[in-house]
C-alpha cells in the first residue's frame, strides 16, 4: 500500500508558497516529486548563489568582519600598484672589478688560495660601498652638530664665552704694546733733540732710530691719504639689484634676459634659487668619529691622522 508524506519546509524570512515534497513508497522503489518552483530553481545555474552569499555574510557576521570595509581596505591599499611596472635594474659594482680582482688574488696567493669567483669581487665592493656610507653619514652627523649655533636657542644659557675673553687679552697686549712705542717714541723724540757736543755712541744710535721712525710714520701717513683719494674717487659701493626686471637668479649669479625672451621670462617676477647648504667636514671632525669607533680607536690611521 503506497504511502503519502507531504512536508512543508519554511525557512526563516521568507514569504509565500513553500515547496512541496511528496515521497511515495512503492514496492519498485523510493520516488521524490518535487514541485515546478523547486525544479526551476534547481535547473537555473546561478539559483544557489544567494544562498551561499547568506552563508558568507552570516559567517563574517559572527566573526565581526565586515566584508565591505574589507574590501574596499584591500582595494586601497594595493592602488599604488596599479598601472606601475616592475623594472629590474643592473647590478653595477661600486669598484672596478679588474683591479679590485687582481688586488684580492695577490692576497689570496699568499693564504694559498688560487681561485676567486667573481661573487667575492661582487660582494667586497659592495661592502666597501656600505662601509663608506656609513662613514659620511656619521661624519657629517657630527659637523652638524658642529656648525649648530645654540645663541638663539631659549633652552640654553651661554656659562662662558672664551673667544670674548681671548678678545679681552688682545686687546690688552695691544694696549701694552701701544704704551711701550709711546715711551720709546717720546726717548727717541728726546733724543733726537737734545744737542750734545760730546759725541756719544749711544746717543748717535739713538738719532738714526728717531729719523727712521719719523721716515716709517710719514710713509704710513701718505700712504693712508692715498688709499682714502683712491677711495673717494671710485665712489660708494653698489649694490646688486636682485628684483630687476627681466633679471633672473641662477646659482647665485645674474643671468639678464633680452630680446624676445623677456616677453616670456622676463616679463614675471624674478625667481631666486637658494643657494645648497654645503656642509664642510675637517680633518678634527674625522679624529672625533675615530675616536668615538672601537674598530678605529686605536688604528694606525687614527695615529698618522692625529700627527698632521
Amino acid at each position: 500500500m503506497p504511502v503519502v508524506i507531504t512536508q512543508t519546509i519554511r525557512p526563516q524570512g521568507t514569504v509565500g508558497k513553500a515547496p512541496t515534497i511528496q515521497a511515495s513508497k512503492s514496492p519498485g522503489g523510493f520516488g521524490v516529486q518535487v514541485s515546478a518552483n523547486q525544479k526551476n530553481k534547481l535547473n537555473d545555474p546561478g539559483g544557489g548563489s544567494f544562498r551561499d552569499d547568506d552563508d558568507i555574510n552570516d559567517v563574517a557576521s559572527m566573526a565581526g568582519v565586515n566584508l565591505n570595509e574589507e574590501s574596499a581596505r584591500i582595494m586601497a591599499t594595493n592602488s599604488d600598484l596599479v598601472g606601475t611596472q616592475m623594472q629590474s635594474c643592473k647590478d653595477e659594482p661600486f669598484l672596478a672589478a679588474i683591479p679590485l680582482h687582481k688586488r684580492i688574488l695577490e692576497t689570496a696567493k699568499k693564504l694559498g688560495i688560487t681561485d676567486v669567483p667573481a661573487e667575492v669581487v661582487t660582494f667586497i665592493s659592495h661592502a666597501t660601498q656600505s662601509r663608506l656610507r656609513t662613514v659620511i653619514e656619521k661624519v657629517t652627523v657630527i659637523t652638524q652638530h658642529r656648525m649648530e649655533s645654540y645663541k638663539d636657542d631659549e633652552w640654553y644659557e651661554q656659562a662662558t664665552d672664551v673667544r670674548s675673553q681671548l678678545k679681552f687679552f688682545e686687546q690688552l697686549e695691544r694696549l701694552e704694546k701701544q704704551r711701550k712705542d709711546e715711551q720709546e717714541r717720546e726717548i727717541l723724540l728726546k733724543a733726537a733733540k737734545s744737542r750734545s757736543r760730546q759725541e756719544d755712541p749711544e746717543q748717535a744710535r739713538l738719532k738714526q732710530k728717531a729719523k727712521e721712525m719719523q721716515q716709517q710714520e710719514l710713509a704710513q701717513m701718505r700712504q693712508r691719504d692715498a688709499n682714502l683719494t683712491a677711495l673717494a674717487a671710485i665712489g660708494p659701493r653698489k649694490k646688486r639689484k636682485l628684483d630687476a626686471p627681466g633679471l633672473l637668479t641662477i646659482g647665485g649669479e645674474g643671468v639678464g634676459l633680452c630680446g624676445g625672451s623677456q616677453a616670456g621670462l622676463g616679463t614675471g617676477s624674478p625667481r631666486q634659487y637658494p643657494r645648497q647648504k654645503i656642509t664642510r667636514v675637517n680633518l678634527r671632525d674625522f679624529i672625533f668619529y675615530m675616536e668615538q669607533e672601537r674598530e678605529m680607536s686605536r688604528s694606525l690611521l687614527l695615529y698618522r691622522a692625529l700627527l698632521k
